[in-house]
């Protein structure tokens, strides 16, 4: 592992100017520090994206991509040939500087650090969850209980009270549905359910001739309010 990650101000690395708290502990977890881009600074910003600028002109034009794991399956084939091209710059190939490269570096910590979005909600009556622009379905049978949702690059996941109730492929796709059969068939279920119980309690509910429902008290109410203790056990108890 490099000992610095030379990065520009973006807002989930530094934005405000100093490393961000999950960047922190990204980086502390490999033993690197994060150099951030000082402000108007427009030599540094350069050294940052010069590499991407050569990525772009070099590797994407005329490429197509059908996933994350798709681009960085074309990126790996192409940079074992761009890495065995003589660079003016460095007045070599980067093939053959790579075990150089390799002495200056740090071993990797034995413990991989953490990635992915992170959070915490009470999951709502819709049981779907919102990653950046897309909605994942969650097992609506944990309805107002605490989810822990994580996101990594490839994968959604939640869990609740020490259980999985979602997994799904990680969608790129903007303002997408993402939605498990078996979440849905659960839902339809839950619904039928609770269509069912509210026909039962209309069926039994007796109602005035205005419309409006007749409220059923409990016969205790009536004892206590006419002072009838018909409990033997409550008389004695008193005495």
């Amino acid at each position: 592992m490099t000992k610095s990650l030379v990065w520009d101000r973006e807002s989930a690395i530094g934005g405000t100017g100093k490393v961000s708290v999950p960047a922190a502990a990204f980086a502390g977890t490999l033993a690197t520090k994060i150099v951030l881009a000082p402000p108007r600074d427009p030599e540094f910003k350069g050294l940052v994206e010069r590499n991407n600028g050569f990525l772009e002109t070099s590797f994407l034009p005329g490429r197509r991509f059908a996933s994350p794991a798709d681009f960085n399956d074309q990126l790996a084939g192409w940079l074992v040939k761009a890495n065995a091209r003589t660079v003016r710059s460095i007045a070599g190939r980067p093939v053959d500087l790579l075990a150089t490269d390799l002495l200056s570096m740090v071993p990797l910590p034995p413990a991989d650090p953490q990635v992915g979005l992170t959070q915490r909600i009470r999951l709502g009556r819709d049981c779907y969850v919102r990653i950046d622009t897309c909605d994942y379905s969650i097992d609506p049978r944990v309805i107002g209980k605490l989810v822990d949702v994580t996101a990594s690059a490839t994968v959604v996941t939640a869990v609740c009270d020490g259980q999985t109730v979602a997994r799904h492929d990680r969608s790129w796709a903007k303002a997408a549905v993402v939605t498990d059969p078996a979440h849905a068939a659960t839902a339809k279920a839950m619904r039928a359910a609770l269509a069912e119980d509210r026909a039962r309690r209309a069926a039994t509910t007796r109602y005035h001739a205005d419309g409006h429902a007749v409220q059923l008290r409990a016969l205790p109410d009536y004892d206590a309010l006419f002072g009838v203790d018909f409990n033997p056990s409550t008389k004695a108890s008193n005495q």
